[in-house]
């Protein structure tokens, strides 16, 4: 039975975490989702979430939901802000789509201390500094 489900496997999407803006006092962060495939994705579910440890502590945060119906060819969608205080934790997107009517989904997760301009990289379609992980 489980060898009748087919192996969907995610190519050519990327999550992103892009430095929009910065003052004296602060820098603005987003998360993207970025499209580099030649056809459209549909009925895009993103979970996101934080967790692992601070001061010797667990912590979580809230679990947020966000629903695209269609990402074009070659495009990106905003999926929302991103406080630089959740930088030193796992930070999950579950990602799940459609193309016609096979689903894909994968798991990205930006690890604890991997945001850091060391590791910042022109993202593609968005020309923004920031980190990818496709």
């Amino acid at each position: 039975m489980i060898k009748d489900i087919p192996e969907n496997i995610v190519k050519d999407i990327a999550i992103a975490i892009a430095l929009e803006g910065e003052n004296v006092e602060s820098k603005t962060w987003y998360v993207y989702l970025i499209n580099l495939k030649n056809e459209p994705i549909e009925n895009v579910l993103i979970t996101s979430k934080g967790y692992g440890e601070k001061d010797g502590e667990a912590v979580k945060t809230s679990t947020l939901r966000h629903m695209f119906p269609v990402v074009k060819n070659s495009a990106y969608a905003l999926v929302e802000p991103i406080d630089e205080a959740t930088f030193g934790l796992n930070n999950e997107f579950w990602l799940s789509y459609y193309i016609g009517k096979e689903i894909f989904d994968k798991k990205f997760i930006f690890l604890p201390e991997s945001i850091v301009e060391s590791n910042f990289i022109k993202l593609p379609i968005l020309n923004k500094p920031g980190v990818m992980i496709r």
